[in-house]
Parts: C-alpha cells; structure tokens; sequence
C-alpha cells in the first residue's frame, strides 16, 4: 500500500493539527486531576459528627496501644475517650521522686488512636482531690488552642468536647493551664500522644500497603526535681509545694532525668518491650518538651514518617531519627536478628548518664546472611 504524499503547506497542516490535538489531550487530563487534588490548604469538611456512630475506646498504659483496626472497616465514627488528670508522687529514679502531674496515672499518658476523619469526643476528669486546674491541647485538632480553650476544668469538674481528626499522623497532646504553669505540667509528665491513620492503613515507600505486628509508644520526658542547697533532690510533701518549686527548677533549662516513659528502666529489663524475627513493629516515639534523637542500635527505621505525618511519603533506611520538641514521629523496622536491642537518645550522655534508654528482647534463629562471628575473641596473633 502506498503512503499518500500531501504538498509541504498540507503536511504542515495536518503536523499542527496532531500537535494541537494532543496538547488538549494533556490539558483535558491535566484539568481532570487537578479537579481531584485539591491543596491542604484549600481542604474543607461538612458535618459536626452529631449522627455518627459511636465507640469507646478503652485506655491502656503506654508503651502498650489501645485495641484499634491498622485499616477501617465501618467509616467515620465517633471515638469516645475518657481521661483523668492524676496528680501523684512518683519514683522518677532510685531514690527520687516527683509529684507528677499525669492523665490517667501515667508518664506519658496513655495513646489514642483514631483514623483520619473519625471525631474524638474526649471527656476530661479532674477529680476533687487534686490541687490544680488542668485541661488538654491536643496537636491534631484544629482551633481553640487546640482544645486547651474549651478543657479548663477546676479540682471537682469534668468537660466533653469534640473534634474531628483531619490530618494523619502521629501528635503530642498535653496539658495546658496557662502562662507558667504551662511549662511545668508538661515538664511534671502530663503528656501523651495520638495516632491517626489514613483509612487506608499506612503505606510503604512505593505507595504499597503495609501493616505492622505490634506497635509500641515511647515518650522521652525531661525532670527538673528541685534541689537543696547542697545539690541534693528534694523530697517534696505536696503538690503545691512541687509546683511553686519547680517554678524555679525549670528556669535552670538543665533537666535532672531524661528518662523513656516515666522513670529510670521504664523499659529496660523485664520491662522490656519484645517482638520476634521477622516481626515488622512500629515505634511512636514523642517529645512534649525537648529535641529527641532516637537510635535502635542494631537495627535501622525501614520506614521513617518525620512529625510522624502518614500522608507523605516515609524516608527510608534512616539509623536515627530526630523528633522535635512538641512532636512524634513514627518508625516501622522488621527485625532481622534475634537478641536485645537498644532503643536509645543517641545524645549517649542522656541516654547512659541521665536514663533514656529502653530495650527491645527479640526472639528467633540468628541469621549469618546478615552478619557472622569469623572467629572469637582471643590472643593477639
């Protein structure tokens, strides 16, 4: 079959033409996937939640997570959490304690978790036998100080409120009385952190799904327990008293104990966290007041979400990941090699000096495609 020849101004014609057609092809296309990606910026939402379906969620103490679903199976609900603030004389290390300022009797508090979209209706106790006035800001709400507004409740009260979790990730919550007090809640303990995954579930680096085996929440917490004049820690009769001294303690920006969840070998020992071979097992780990620096040493962040934000695309292969203060961030590893790990402040000072330090006991068969003693220590040769 012969190729028809048109003359040159026909055949730049018909060249213009393709040109042009396929130049509305793109801009059709273009147009039709802009229409469905719309800007953080400019997202908006309808509804208050009033007619969604509820739930309870039951707290448990951290590193521990609540019963949840990695995937969502029944749509937007409307999760009902119940908090109480807890004021309480604990042992911060051998020897010394603090009057800490908790939600429900824990350093850090215990986690929420919620998918993006849900509402948290949050119910916050201050029972009448405590001394101060407390309220929350949760960093995954949006308005009202972050809740921290419409949360001031006084020795004998309690408030519910509700807000709807837009964003995914994983956010610092804390109380948040005002001015001075401020700082020294947060620095007393009272803190915790809430998780919002996308509805989907979490994705890999390449935008495949993955899910994890266990999940565990570590939260470094800074003391600042006031001294006497010989650089000893006082042993403080009340609330009151510890706050009126730590008014002062805190100024000193140099903190007594850095320690992971709550106090000195939180998570060392047979308070160890634990997982197997083969186990993928993600980390929340959160700082409500300083900068963190975590490090599993012998292992790696297969997956790392920095600010802990799920709708971006995690980092791989990273050794340590920072976390900065009023933040969390999240880490997915698979455990490679059985034996202890530890997941420490790579500020070694504040790790082996001060206490921030946890440990991860993994069991299973050791693996010499991933490493092999060639030969034992011994004589110089």
């Amino acid at each position: 079959m012969k190729k028809l020849k048109f003359p040159v101004s026909q055949q730049i014609l018909m060249n213009r033409l393709k040109s042009l057609l396929v130049l509305s092809f793109v801009i059709f296309f273009s147009a039709c996937k802009n229409s469905n990606n719309t800007s953080v910026v400019d997202r908006t939402v309808d509804g208050n939640g009033d007619n969604l379906p509820r739930v309870t969620q039951e707290m448990v103490a951290p590193p521990m997570l609540p019963k949840f679903d990695q995937v969502d199976k029944d749509g937007p609900k409307i999760v009902q959490v119940t908090l109480t603030a807890m004021e309480k004389k604990m042992e911060v290390a051998p020897g010394d304690s603090i009057w800490a300022m908790t939600f429900n009797g824990t350093v850090p508090g215990p986690m929420i978790v919620v998918h993006q979209g849900d509402f948290v209706e949050l119910t916050l106790k201050n029972p009448s036998t405590n001394t101060q006035t407390h309220n929350i800001d949760l960093h995954a709400s949006t308005g009202a100080m972050g809740g921290g507004d419409l949360t001031l409740v006084n020795p004998g009260q309690q408030v519910t409120f509700r807000f709807r979790a837009t964003r995914a990730g994983v956010f610092v919550y804390h109380c948040a009385p005002g001015g001075k007090m401020v700082p020294i809640h947060v620095s007393s303990g009272m803190n915790g952190a809430i998780m919002v995954l996308p509805r989907e579930g979490l994705k890999d680096e390449n935008g495949n799904p993955v899910t994890f085996d266990k999940a565990y929440f570590i939260a470094e917490q800074d003391y600042y327990l006031p001294k006497d004049k010989d650089g000893k820690i006082k042993n403080i009769a009340t609330p009151q008293q510890s706050m009126q001294e730590m008014a002062e303690s805190v100024k000193t920006l140099m903190p007594t104990n850095i320690v992971f969840n709550g106090h000195e070998g939180a998570l060392l020992g047979k308070n160890a966290m634990t997982a197997k071979v083969g186990d993928k097992v993600l980390f929340i780990t959160s700082e409500a007041n300083r900068d963190g620096r975590f490090h599993l040493i012998g292992g790696h962040a297969d997956l790392f979400w920095p600010g802990g934000k799920f709708d971006n695309k995690p980092y791989t292969d990273f050794e340590t990941w920072a976390v900065p203060g009023g933040s969390a961030a999240a880490v997915l590893y698979r455990f490679r090699e059985p034996g202890t790990y530890a997941l420490l402040n790579h500020n070694l000072i504040e790790a082996f000096n001060y206490g921030a330090i946890a440990q991860v006991k993994v069991e299973g068969k050791w693996d010499s495609t991933y490493m092999k003693q060639i030969e034992k220590a011994g004589p110089i040769k």
